[in-house]
């Protein structure tokens, strides 16, 4: 996750290099929280690789082989699924699966594309994915909705891209400052955004759990957002069953002492969880550790 950057290393301060695989600290989980005996929430991490697989050869040396298992991309994904307590997980799963399915079938595509060709196609994993719900709803009669959120990171050295649907988060946390990135796409936020509501008076207002857009909802209005990444960045993606619960403040502080991804989504949890922990909770946690020394040949 925090793997696809761009900046410093130890050994040469003027260098700039993507990241190795040992170098990558990620972690996600998920929790059915204190109140809700199901959950809805699904997450996923995946590090898109290029295989080589030889099928023979006279060479004695094939470790040297250039690409033999190059890492092309890293994709990280929470879904917070809407609904009754079948009907939200499933969405959530239906989405998680579909738009994995999408970014493997465009990767190559990817790989000599321009920014807009993948924001693009970002775009259309978001709606391939709601027709997938969205039909399964249609073969249910019996489902009232059927509905999640979607919030995707996509890296691909030295860029990622966030696509966003709904309300779950993704932060940025770099030089002690925590960023949101993403916006909520709530009635709440809306509103704030129009004048009409305080950002405090929003936080307090049962629109912030209204959805304006979602994943197999009436509406569905994927955002797509390129960034350059970078060395110092730690990124988190959440559900709102953690940002209910535990503030900014809070998040930053925990991100600023961190030892390990799973050691701060492992404390965020407990956080929330100890606040009430009203709904389900996912976060994934990612950043680069770099290595005292690179990998012997």
């Amino acid at each position: 996750m925090g793997g696809y950057v761009i900046g410093m290393t130890p050994t040469d301060p003027t260098s700039s290099r993507k990241p190795r695989d040992d170098e990558i600290d990620v972690f996600g989980l998920t929790h059915p929280g204190k109140v809700r005996a199901d959950n809805q929430d699904h997450f996923f991490l995946g590090a898109i690789h290029r295989h080589l697989k030889i099928l023979q050869t006279s060479l004695s040396d094939t470790d040297r082989l250039p690409f033999a298992d190059e890492r092309l991309a890293f994709l990280a994904m929470v879904a917070d699924g809407v609904g009754s307590s079948e009907a939200g997980a499933e969405a959530s799963k239906i989405t998680l699966a579909n738009a994995t399915q999408y970014v493997l079938g465009s990767l190559n595509s990817f790989q000599n594309a321009g920014a807009e060709s993948v924001e693009n196609a970002l775009q259309e994993a978001a709606m391939v994915s709601h027709e997938a719900v969205t039909a399964r709803l249609k073969e249910s009669p019996d489902l009232r909705s059927m509905a999640t959120t979607l919030t995707l990171w996509l890296g691909m050295w030295p860029w990622y891209y966030l696509l966003q649907v709904g309300d779950s988060r993704c932060y940025l946390y770099r030089d002690g400052v925590l960023t949101q990135l993403t916006r909520d796409q709530t009635m709440a936020q809306d509103l704030v955004d129009s004048g009409v509501l305080k950002r405090a008076q929003a936080d307090r207002s049962r629109l912030a759990n209204v959805l304006s857009s979602a994943i197999g909802g009436p509406t569905t209005a994927p955002v797509v957002t390129r960034l350059r990444a970078d060395w110092k960045n730690v990124h988190l993606i959440c559900s709102d069953g953690l940002t209910k619960h535990v503030p900014d403040e809070k998040i930053a502080e925990r991100l600023r002492t961190m030892t390990s991804s799973k050691q701060v989504a492992e404390q965020l949890l407990q956080d929330a969880l100890d606040d009430g922990g009203t709904d389900n909770i996912t976060i994934i946690i990612g950043r680069v550790t770099p290595a005292a020394s690179p990998p012997a040949l």
